[in-house]
Parts: structure tokens; sequence; C-alpha cells
């Protein structure tokens, strides 16, 4: 079961945000973003209920155990991610894009993870967008090369939080929720002036 989670008391009742449609933009009432940050050792959700203020209603981490074989390392994430959607019911889900860096291995790993990641949402029904890394920051902060510190910084100042929810994972994948919400607002905005 996922760990480290941090749940927000009260939903807020009546909360509506802009969202893009086929016809432009619409308003939807309670759209609850699914933000991952995907690891095979750590993945990081977090739950963000859009409105006038963003709202965080639960962030955590989804640990596997590194002795477990693959196949069931990649079975448990699966379980615990499934088991997050059924208890949030989000709405859509984001995720980061995997980074490419020198370690294929890293790569390798944290590249399954996501890809279990995408089915566990697709298999809720969920509407899955992909952000990069520089484009959740340049969201989140205003600035595409910003240090992981100040995105957790501005995740808990653009949510009320008194501090950056931890471990590090879960206010990433809040920032990847916050990302979306305001990529979906613009696309409705812009939408709405065609």
């Amino acid at each position: 079961m996922p760990d480290a989670s941090q749940t927000a008391s009260d939903l807020v009742p009546g909360a509506w945000c802009l969202v893009s449609g086929t016809s432009g933009a619409i308003l939807t009432e309670h759209m609850f973003v699914l933000g991952i940050d995907p690891g095979l050792s750590a993945t990081g959700y977090g739950i963000v209920e859009a409105g006038r203020s963003p709202r965080a209603v639960a962030a955590g981490v989804v640990r596997t155990d590194p002795r477990l074989p693959l196949a069931e390392r990649l079975c448990e994430l699966s379980d615990d991610l499934s088991a997050v959607i059924r208890e949030y019911r989000p709405t859509e889900a984001a995720i980061e894009e995997v980074f490419v860096n020198r370690n294929l291995q890293t790569v390798m790993s944290v590249g399954r993870a996501s890809g279990v990641a995408v089915l566990a949402a697709a298999r809720a029904g969920l509407r899955v967008t992909e952000y990069t890394p520089s484009a959740v920051k340049l969201a989140v902060t205003g600035y595409g090369d910003a240090a992981k510190e100040q995105v957790q910084a501005m995740v808990a100042r653009r949510l009320g939080l008194p501090a950056a929810p931890v471990p590090a994972d879960a206010a990433d994948a809040l920032a990847v929720a916050l990302c979306h919400l305001q990529a979906t607002a613009l696309r409705g905005l812009i939408g709405e002036r065609s």
C-alpha cells in the first residue's frame, strides 16, 4: 500500500474549474488531477482539486521492495496506484516524462515504472497527459530550469501548505498536477477564443 500519505481534511463543495473540450472551454465541478512522479523504488503521487485556489487533497509515495524481482515490483506499483485511483477517484492524470540521463539503468527502471503508471490510469478510464520536467518547472515556478527546492517551495506556496510535502517525490507529483491544471485552463481559454 502507498505510504507517506498526506490527506487534506474536507473537500470544498461546489469548486469549479475551466477545462478544454472538443467544443472549446467548459466548466466542470470537482476536477481532481492525479499527478505522478514515476520511479521504480519510489513513485510520487499527488491529488489536486481545481478551483480558484487549487487544493492538495492527498500526496504520498508508492514504494517497492528492491529485493523483489522486477515483475513483482511492477505489479506492486500497479496495484498500489490503482488503489490510490479507486480511493480518490481523480478525473484526469498527469505524469512527468522520463528524463534521459547518462545512467541507462535508471532510465530503464523509470521508463518501466512510467509505463505501469500510465497503464493503471488508462485502465481506470483516465485521460493521461505527459509533461517534460522543464514544462513542470516552468508552470510551477515560472522558470524551466528551477532547482528542485524552488519547485517544492512553490508547490507549498501555491497549495497553501505550511511546508513542502515530504518526501520530495510527493511534492514533485503535486507539481505535475499543478502543471496539468494550468495547461488545461490555458487550453480551455485558447479554445474559447477560436
